[in-house]
């Protein structure tokens, strides 16, 4: 048998020295002969194992037969031992369906957004994944996610293919209502004009080097935060009262299977992009421009026309800060 395992070592060591081809051609067969080898050899040394292992039991097992105490602490440690074990096997059981739930709905990746690793892995993946791709966004303000340099989406914006933006309108009942929901914040709505305000200038400057960028006002409250770049889709949700970032991020990709959520996020924001209803901003005048139907243009206003919700007053509530905090 030793002879057998050696001629085998030594067939592996002349393979190894063959050109590339040639050896890759042989790695199938050879691969089965040492196989072969060693399972005839763990075959051999199996009667031998066996004695050494019976031999040994014989010899203490007189010494430890009447110790009860070493008997009862044996028994409880297969008792813990089996307790660990299928404690295990339940947790890697229920891992397994939840991890099969997250792969039908396309979901690939979950950032909790906490520590600076993180963060910088999250913004590379944007960056890798926006890369010369179109490019769908919905926010708040878009001041921290692609004005600020650290933002997650400044690299993505100015390097991918084009980008539809949709942003909340900071006149509108929605932007408010969005405010009213944070407690204990000091904020004024004039801040939250001046992020947005920063964020136009910013995509202005784009769109002026022939970028192809356009940007669209909502007047909803916000409820996700979307970043779809090419076949992956980036989701947060804006729950009441807290703010964005310290929520949990999530990443799907796209399928052929209508069922994967990627899709439902796809066709929300086709949705309320072709929404007339949702003004269009004029990158290069600030102005915002109201189409029909049809996509004919009806109307220009600045952007500050909009009509204000009159249950507020002139302070504007908590907007502001909040839009310094919620980034994008």
């Amino acid at each position: 048998m030793r002879a057998l395992i050696t001629a085998a070592l030594r067939l592996l060591v002349r393979e190894a020295d063959r050109p590339a081809p040639l050896m890759r051609s042989r790695v199938a067969p050879l691969y089965h002969i040492v196989i072969v080898v060693l399972s005839a050899a763990i075959a051999v040394s199996l009667p031998l194992t066996f004695t050494f292992a019976a031999r040994w039991l014989l010899v203490y097992w007189a010494s430890i037969d009447n110790e009860k105490l070493f008997l009862v602490s044996v028994e409880v440690a297969v008792a813990l031992l089996l307790i660990l074990v299928l404690t295990q096997a339940r947790t890697n059981w229920r891992n397994r369906v939840v991890s099969k739930s997250a792969r039908a709905a396309g979901l690939i990746h979950y950032s909790a957004r906490k520590g600076v690793l993180g963060q910088t892995r999250t913004r590379r993946l944007k960056e890798q994944q926006g890369f010369m791709r179109d490019v769908m966004i919905v926010g708040s303000t878009g001041f921290r996610t692609l004005v600020d340099p650290n933002g997650d989406l400044h690299t993505v914006i100015q390097n991918c293919r084009s980008a539809k933006i949709m942003l909340l309108n900071p006149e509108s009942s929605g932007a408010l209502e969005r405010v009213r929901s944070i407690p204990g914040a000091e904020v004024t709505q004039e801040s939250l004009r001046n992020q947005l305000g920063e964020t136009i200038a910013f995509l202005g400057a784009l769109r002026a080097a022939e970028k192809r960028l356009r940007l669209k006002l909502y007047p909803d409250p916000p409820v996700w935060k979307l970043a779809i770049l090419g076949d992956y889709a980036w989701v947060q949700h804006y729950h009441p009262g807290r703010d964005v970032r310290a929520m949990p991020e999530y990443l799907f990709v796209h399928s052929q299977d209508p069922a994967r959520l990627y899709t439902a996020f796809y066709q929300d924001f086709v949705t309320r992009w072709n929404d007339p209803a949702i003004a269009e901003c004029d990158l290069l005048t600030g102005e915002l421009v109201y189409r029909d139907d049809t996509g004919k243009e009806v109307r220009r206003e600045a952007l500050g026309a909009t009509p204000h919700d009159s249950g507020v007053d002139g302070s504007g509530g908590t907007a502001a800060v909040r839009a310094e905090r919620d980034g994008f």
